[in-house]
């Protein structure tokens, strides 16, 4: 059994969103994303399907060019290589289950090239 929690050592980032591996089982990466009141991803996308789950907070989450508003608790899947970008409307945590052949190092990366 592995354990953790997502509130667990949670820290914001006053320059870019935070990106932090919560746990990784033998079938996927549990990833927490926390962002400031207007931090964004930039639009980018993955080869594998994932599960966006809002934990606290607002988002807009951009798919190829509309824009959901997503409140805390509100959960939803998006198959791969489909473009999409978030933007918090207020201090937000989300949960990102990658696929186990994902990588945490490309949604850092996203979140370094973002603004």
């Amino acid at each position: 059994m592995v354990s953790n929690s997502f509130y667990k050592d949670l820290e914001f980032s006053e320059d870019k969103v935070k990106v932090s591996v919560i746990l990784e089982t033998s079938f996927t990466k549990e990833i927490r994303i926390a962002f400031k009141k207007g931090q964004i991803m930039k639009e980018h996308k993955t080869a594998f399907p994932i599960i966006v789950h809002l934990l606290e907070g607002e988002i807009e989450f951009g798919v190829e060019g509309q824009k959901h508003h997503l409140s805390k608790g509100d959960i939803l899947t998006l198959e791969g290589n489909v473009p999409h970008d978030l933007l918090a409307n207020e201090e937000s945590i989300v949960r990102l289950s990658l696929s186990k052949l994902d990588t945490p190092d490309r949604v850092k990366q996203v979140a370094k090239d973002s603004k």
